[in-house]
């Protein structure tokens, strides 16, 4: 028979446990650089950029889309890394929670 009281104790430690690593992740910083560093950007675990560092080399003002294209490709790689380190941190408390079973397929589908 399921006991209710102890299936609702151990989904409120989850979500304690959860709630934690949600801060660890947020406090968490992490710097992407795209064109051989000429553009560097610092994320948190929020998927927040916080920083960004543009080589004078690369400003030219004849070939603006470069530097457009440089900060797009720096944001989404920033943006992929801060996704993929919390579907981790996801995926390990699902592991724990389920005993070990895998299932990163439902957390990083393949397209």
């Amino acid at each position: 028979m399921i006991d209710m009281n102890e299936m609702m104790k151990k989904a409120q430690e989850l979500s304690e446990t959860m709630k934690q690593q949600q801060e660890e992740l947020a406090k968490q910083v992490f710097t992407v650089s795209v064109g051989g560093e000429m553009v560097r950007m610092t994320f948190n675990g929020k998927q927040e950029a916080k920083s960004i560092e543009i080589d004078p080399e690369v400003v030219d003002v004849d070939d603006i889309e470069t530097l457009q294209d440089l900060i797009l490709s720096a944001v989404n790689e920033g943006l992929r890394q801060s996704q993929q380190k919390m579907q981790n941190s996801l995926g390990e408390q699902i592991g724990k929670m389920t005993g070990g079973m895998d299932f990163s397929s439902l957390l990083n589908p393949k397209s």
